[in-house]
């Protein structure tokens, strides 16, 4: 699968920047960093978001389709930007792709996905080898189903409000994989991350404590919210 990788520009201690950012405005010592981690959390626990853009986030997303990273780019909030690699530069004479879960499951299915793929990659190579076809129209031949790279950037409002829509049930599979990585990457930068990632990042049913679907997918809700109270 995807591969998700967190830059060094990403805020290693949130909580603590949050409560500093927080603190400038509420007259309070903003040099001790334990009691800014407390006031950030205190933030979180109590709703008060404005503090969450001050978080920045940067990721590089590899190895995931272009549809996926086609519905990525629709989550916008905040000033998310990102940079995708180019078909008009890159070679996919060669393309990587990725394979359903239900079409991988039926060997037929498989082997008919497969040979469709290979026949696209030796069309491609022939265009531009034989018919000298500029790559970047011999590239309109690709599927979305081919895995791409990106460099994104955004905050962390964005990417809780993203968990809630993406983390759910009835969310495209790729998709819920991809925020699975983002989750697990992050929650493994520092600590501080791994407590917004456990308690954050979460389909809407179990932040809200409801769901808001027309047509849920049938998962129990409890009708309390998991997150945190004081």
């Amino acid at each position: 699968m995807g591969k998700v990788t967190v830059l060094e520009e990403t805020t290693k201690n949130p909580l603590t920047l949050m409560g500093k950012r927080a603190g400038v405005c509420w007259g309070a010592d903003v040099t001790d960093d334990a009691r800014n981690y407390k006031r950030g959390l205190d933030c979180l626990i109590s709703g008060h978001g404005r503090v969450l853009e001050y978080v920045n986030v940067e990721l590089v997303l590899d190895g995931y389709s272009a549809r996926v990273i086609r519905e990525w780019y629709t989550h916008l909030g905040g000033s998310p930007t990102r940079l995708q690699a180019s078909t008009r530069y890159i070679n996919y004479k060669d393309f990587s792709y990725i394979t359903p879960p239900k079409i991988a499951a039926n060997p037929e299915a498989e082997a008919k996905y497969q040979e469709m793929m290979a026949q696209i990659c030796e069309t491609c190579t022939f265009l531009e080898e034989e018919c000298k076809i500029p790559r970047e129209d011999a590239a309109l031949l690709l599927p979305l189903g081919m895995t791409t790279k990106i460099v994104d950037k955004r905050n962390l409002r964005n990417l809780i409000d993203m968990s809630h829509q993406r983390m759910c049930n009835r969310a495209y599979w790729e998709y819920r994989q991809l925020f699975g990585d983002i989750r697990k990457a992050l929650s493994e930068y520092s600590e501080e991350w791994r407590w917004i990632a456990d308690n954050l990042f979460m389909p809407k049913c179990d932040y809200f404590g409801y769901c808001s679907e027309t047509r849920p997918c049938g998962k129990p809700v409890s009708g309390v919210p998991k997150m945190p109270r004081p």
